[in-house]
């Protein structure tokens, strides 16, 4: 597990940094409205991508973990909002919890795969 989660996350990650780039409007509606959504696609497309290539390689992992959880630490808000919205972008409310929920254990990965390389 050490040495393939940090791959299948990087894999994740420039998964998602591609999905930024070719379809930023299937973000848009998770992005509260005082960000501008071509911003926030941008940002989140270059730590996306920085994060994946720091979790490739072996001698720049432990700073990808490090990335990683203070990224999942940078989205902890939306979700928060998210969870609090009429309509939330994930579908009912309980998912909203879970995928909360799943934000804390990703904050703990990073934090894992930082103590551990």
């Amino acid at each position: 597990m050490k040495k393939s989660l940090p791959i299948v996350l990087a894999i994740v990650l420039l998964l998602s940094a591609v999905a930024h780039l070719l379809s930023p409007e299937f973000y848009a509606p998770m992005i509260p409205g005082f960000i501008p959504v071509s911003l926030a696609n941008l940002l989140a497309t270059i730590t996306e991508l920085t994060t994946a290539l720091l979790l490739f390689f072996p001698q720049y992992r432990k700073w990808g973990g490090l990335a990683f959880m203070f990224l999942m630490f940078a989205f902890l808000p939306l979700h928060i909002w998210d969870m609090f919205r009429e309509d939330p972008v994930v579908g009912p409310q309980p998912l909203t919890s879970i995928r909360l929920f799943f934000q804390f254990v990703f904050i703990y990965v990073g934090w894992w795969i930082y103590k551990k390389y």
